[in-house]
């Protein structure tokens, strides 16, 4: 029985033979108010408010069509289902472009009323409490699972899990506060999974071990192009390759069902290197190469990019233009774009049809990378982004109305497939980490260089083998910390200000699983070049 008594408007000229049906919803929570003719309806709709309207499409008088036309005027996103004996095509269309929320032919019974009924009025109710069932259900084994050595594909699997589980629960409801304690919990897990798990992903990688094979391991980031990649374009296939900046798991699975009419889409997950940021795991992906080797490699490069505290991703292209050579895949008609704002991105969707010219087209979007930092600085932003629900929407919205959808469409039709990824994630940072350091310590929140540097270990991964971890050396007395699970660093100096600063902002560079668990997309077109 429904919680309260929902107002059924039912318009009907015949509406005393439909005395059993309201008697039938009676006596589940829906009050039936009768009406034998349209345009007493919209009279009553005047100074009432009802929840729904079941409007007969042939009565004396006012057309149906009509009734619904003036209904909406009046009340605008009122749902009004079309009873009707007629079954023609064209009816229904016509009723469907007034933006009827459902279509009844007659006769109808009662319980087909009441499934409609419950599907437009008590379906978000009915999915949620099903959503919480589902979890409350999964809780203890997700504990025990927590307790377990878990390997890498034991963690993805649990991580979409409590992704798909925190996205369906209500953000107000008791359960969903037991998601996001679960999610702390895992992370804290995972921080240490990473720390003893992490060297031994390296070595397996320069050991030539795929992922999966003798190893239950991911792909690190600076192996994603030449498995997803490269393949398929040594087999004479186009490929776009789209790297989002900064793009959380849990936000692409927002955006997904937007491709579906285009795309059939395959879903992996990678893993981002350490630390969690441009300078280590982008170019690792342009570059294929660990950050210890590309040091070694081009070493003008990587001291450019370990002394800029910005641009530290201006050689991607150079990167990318070497790793195609190591590939021996340097006779290939490729090319490499960089769309930082609105314009570089509505320039790129209107010549999208260029993509056709090129094996192999590079694309890096920065938007869900500036959406995160600004979260930080405007505060009007984090006011309409208060916690992960709504940062996923916000992101869902800007893509169902952005010219990258557009384009991707448009790819679709041109039959090109495009591999999705991007190089680390980001988490909205709670918990404050004091950490000394001397005056030429890197910047960052999440992860620090610099001489002596001390911190909490419960609060930090301190880093001795860089080697182990596909870094570079540091130096004499020079070290790296990684912040934990939300933890964010803040020098003594002016720490209360500082901490009250960053509380609550997303950042990355460290280790979580929403920074280092990264969707890997493969979207295949459906129906290229039918429009």
């Amino acid at each position: 029985m429904a919680a309260r008594n929902i107002l059924v408007m039912w318009v009907d000229d015949e509406i005393e033979f439909l005395r059993p049906h309201q008697l039938f919803l009676a006596e589940r929570g829906y009050e039936v108010i009768p009406m034998t003719n349209g345009a007493d309806a919209i009279v009553y709709l005047q100074s009432h408010v009802v929840d729904v309207v079941l409007l007969d499409e042939q009565m004396p008088g006012m057309h149906g069509l009509e009734v619904v036309a003036r209904m909406s005027e009046l009340r605008p996103g009122l749902p009004i289902v079309m009873v009707t004996k007629s079954e023609e095509e064209d009816l229904m269309e016509q009723a469907l472009g007034q933006h009827i929320a459902d279509y009844l032919t007659k006769p109808v019974n009662p319980s087909q009323v009441l499934l409609t009924l419950k599907r437009l009025l008590d379906q978000g109710r009915i999915v949620r409490q099903a959503a919480n069932e589902a979890y409350l259900s999964s809780f203890g084994r997700i504990t025990a699972q927590l307790h377990e050595d878990l390997s890498f594909s034991e963690w993805s699997a649990l991580y979409t899990e409590l992704m798909r589980h925190e996205m369906q629960t209500d953000a107000e409801e008791e359960v969903a506060s037991m998601v996001q304690e679960q999610l702390r919990e895992a992370n804290r897990v995972f921080s240490r999974s990473v720390a003893k798990q992490m060297p031994q992903w390296v070595a397996a990688s320069e050991d030539g071990q795929r992922a999966g094979a003798d190893v239950d391991r991911p792909l690190l980031s600076h192996e994603v192009f030449r498995s997803k990649v490269a393949p398929r374009l040594e087999a004479g296939e186009k490929v776009v390759f789209l790297v989002i900046d900064c793009l959380r798991y849990d936000q692409w699975l927002a955006m997904e069902d937007l491709l579906y009419d285009a795309y059939s889409v395959h879903r992996e997950m990678c893993c981002s290197l350490l630390p969690t940021a441009t300078s280590y795991a982008r170019n690792a992906i342009f570059s294929g190469q660990l950050p210890k080797t590309l040091a070694q490699t081009l070493p003008d490069v990587w001291a450019e990019v370990e002394s800029a505290e910005t641009g530290r991703n201006r050689h991607e292209e150079r990167l990318l233009g070497d790793q195609l050579k190591q590939l021996g895949l340097d006779s290939i008609a490729w090319r490499y774009e960089k769309l930082v704002g609105t314009a570089d991105g509505r320039a790129f969707a209107q010549q999208v049809h260029q993509c056709n010219r090129y094996d192999l087209n590079a694309v890096v979007v920065n938007f869900v990378d500036i959406l995160a930092h600004s979260r930080a600085d405007v505060e009007l932003l984090r006011e309409m982004t208060p916690n992960e629900k709504s940062y996923r929407a916000l992101t869902r919205t800007w893509f169902e109305h952005s010219w990258l959808r557009a384009a991707l469409e448009d790819l679709s039709q041109a039959g090109l497939t495009v591999v999705v990824t991007t190089d680390h994630g980001a988490i909205r940072v709670q918990r404050d980490a004091k950490v000394i350091g001397d005056r030429n310590t890197t910047t960052a929140l999440r992860y620090k260089i610099g001489k002596n540097l001390k911190v909490d270990p419960r609060q930090a991964l301190v880093v001795d083998d860089l080697s182990g971890f596909g870094l570079p050396s540091l130096g004499l007395n020079t070290n790296l910390i990684v912040a934990r699970e939300d933890y964010y660093f803040v020098y003594p100096t002016q720490y209360n200000r500082y901490a009250n600063v960053y509380r609550d902002s997303m950042q990355h560079g460290g280790i979580s699983l929403e920074e280092m668990l990264l969707p890997l997309i493969t979207l295949s077109p459906k129906r290229a070049g039918t429009r």
